[in-house]
């Protein structure tokens, strides 16, 4: 599959607001609301289509990839660059993950020029957790936000 970064629009934020995960991935669901709208188009969101102009999926990087309550317990402490994806759920445990995010990681670290790379998984989150490993992130931290543990981890 290859793909093409493109500016987050309204329309395809509307698209990626529809989303919805099963259980126990439906914790990764978000609201349509207007807010929701706005965090999506007024922070660095990229939406990633494939050649056939279909949403395939997003990243952000920057404080808009962070769990906020992370930064009360100093998660976010070190001067990393921090990234966060979400794919379509249409396609999402059919094996493009590593691919998906691949693409993602190349192009965050040429565009941006960043040394290291962070991201922020909630612990249940065993498929992620293993696919952020096979590219190369390690675990940094753990923090709970509620019942939800969440880890970071880097990539240098």
């Amino acid at each position: 599959m290859q793909f093409v970064v493109k500016r987050m629009t309204e329309e395809y934020a509307k698209q990626i607001l529809t989303w919805k995960y099963e259980a126990p991935y439906d914790f990764y669901n978000n609201e349509e609301s207007s807010e929701s709208l706005n965090e999506l188009l007024e922070n660095p969101y990229f939406a990633l289509l494939n050649t056939d102009e279909t949403l395939v999926g997003f990243f952000c990087i920057g404080s808009a990839a962070q769990v906020p309550f992370g930064n009360t317990v100093g998660a976010y402490s070190e001067d990393i660059t921090d990234i966060g994806i979400g794919m379509n759920p249409s396609l999402t445990g059919q094996g493009f993950g590593a691919e998906f995010f691949s693409f993602i990681l190349s192009y965050v670290l040429e565009t941006y020029k960043a040394d290291s790379l962070r991201l922020s998984v909630a612990a249940f989150n065993q498929r992620a957790i293993h696919l952020y490993t096979k590219l190369g992130f390690v675990k940094k931290m753990e923090f709970s936000r509620g019942s939800i543990e969440f880890i970071t981890m880097v990539k240098k």
